[in-house]
C-alpha cells in the first residue's frame, strides 16, 4: 500500500500560520487538519488564536472544538483522531495540510509515541495529595533534584506532567527524561513536506507583543470569566494553558492587571522559544519565512506533485 502523503505548516505561536496555511489550502485543493493543543477545546477562543468562523469557512478544519474544557486529549488521542481526519480528507480526493505548532502531536502522529511506563495509582494519589498540601512548587523543586532535564521542559504550574514524571521517577528508579532520550521512534507513517515557519527574534517577539494586545482588547478577560462561570476551574490542564492562568490569576486578584499582561507577553516569548528549539531538532523541516509565501506554496506544489506522479 502506498504511504499517504500529507504537508505540514507548523512554527512558533504569532509567527502567522493561519492565514498562510489557509492561502496553502486554496491554492492545493487541501483541508486542513488541526495540530494545536488547545484549538482542539470548544469555547476557548479568543486565547487560542482559533481560526475564525469565516476562515473555517474558506477552508474545512478537522479536530477544532473537539473536546470540552474539562477533558483531556493526550498525543496518543491525537494520533488516532489526526490519523481519521486525514484519511477521510484523501478519500474525498483532496490534499491534508497539517496546520499547528504543537510539536509533540506532530512527532507523535508521525513516528509514534514513547512507550508509557506502568502506572501506580498509589503513588499518583500520594503526589496528588502532596501537591494540594505542599503546592506544585513543592513538587516542580523536587522534580528539578531527580530529573532535571524534565524539570526545565514542564511548566511549574503544569500539574499532570509533574505528578507523572515523578511517579515515573519512584517506579522505576530512572529519569522519565532518560527513558525519553533512550526510545528509537518509528519511521514516519506518512510522505510529508515538513515546512517550519520563522521570523527573526526581534520581528517574532513584536508580533507577541502585539497580538498579546490584541487578544485582551478582543475579549480574553471576558472569555476567561465565561470559562469560569460554565463551571471548568482553573486547576484544569486546559485552564492552565498560556493566556488562561494569567487572566485566572488577575481574576482571582493575585497579579494586577498590568502584570498579567506583562508575565503573558514574557511566558509567550519563552514558550515561542521552546517551539523552534524543538522544530531545530526536525531533520526533515525546511523553514521559510512568512512574508514569502511564494516559496513555500512552490515546495508543497512540487511535493505533492511529484507524490501524485
Amino acid at each position: 500500500m502506498a504511504i499517504p502523503s500529507i504537508g505540514i505548516i507548523t512554527g512558533p505561536t504569532g509567527v502567522g500560520k493561519t492565514e498562510l496555511a489557509l492561502s496553502a489550502s486554496e491554492f492545493l485543493n487541501a483541508e486542513i487538519v488541526n495540530a494545536d493543543s488547545m484549538q482542539i477545546y470548544r469555547y476557548m477562543d479568543v486565547g487560542t488564536a482559533k481560526p475564525t468562523v469565516d476562515e473555517r469557512k474558506r477552508v474545512p478544519h478537522h479536530l477544532i472544538d473537539v473536546r470540552d474544557p474539562d477533558e483531556t486529549c493526550d498525543a496518543s488521542t491525537y494520533r488516532r483522531m489526526a490519523d481519521e481526519a486525514i484519511r477521510r480528507i484523501l478519500e474525498k480526493g483532496k490534499r491534508a495540510l497539517l496546520v499547528g505548532g504543537t510539536g509533540l502531536y506532530i512527532k507523535a502522529l508521525l513516528h509514534g509515541l514513547f512507550p508509557v511506563p506502568p502506572k501506580s495509582a498509589t503513588v499518583r494519589a500520594r503526589l496528588k495529595d502532596e501537591a494540594n498540601r505542599k503546592g506544585l512548587d513543592e513538587l516542580h523543586r523536587r522534580l528539578l533534584n531527580v530529573d532535571p532535564l524534565a524539570a526545565q521542559r514542564i511548566h511549574p504550574r503544569d500539574r499532570v506532567r509533574i505528578v507523572r514524571a515523578l511517579e515515573v521517577y519512584e517506579t522505576t528508579k530512572t529519569p522519565i527524561s532518560r527513558l525519553q532520550a533512550g526510545h528509537r521512534f518509528q519511521e514516519s507513517s506518512y510522505r510529508v513536506a515538513y515546512c517550519v515557519l520563522s521570523r527573526p527574534k526581534p520581528e517574532l517577539y513584536a508580533r507577541i507583543e502585539n497580538r498579546t494586545d490584541q487578544m485582551l482588547a478582543e475579549g480574553l478577560v471576558e472569555e476567561v470569566k465565561k470559562l469560569k462561570s460554565m463551571g471548568y476551574g482553573a486547576d484544569l490542564k486546559s485552564m492552565q494553558s498560556i493566556g488562561y492562568r494569567h487572566v485566572a490569576r488577575y481574576l482571582e486578584n493575585e497579579w494586577s492587571f498590568e502584570e498579567a499582561t506583562r508575565l503573558l507577553k514574557r511566558d509567550t516569548r519563552r514558550y515561542a522559544k521552546r517551539q523552534l528549539t524543538w522544530f531545530q531538532s526536525v531533520d526533515e523541516a525546511r523553514w521559510f519565512h512568512p512574508d514569502d509565501p511564494k516559496e513555500l506554496l512552490e515546495h508543497l506544489m512540487r511535493f505533492f506533485e511529484a507524490e501524485d506522479g
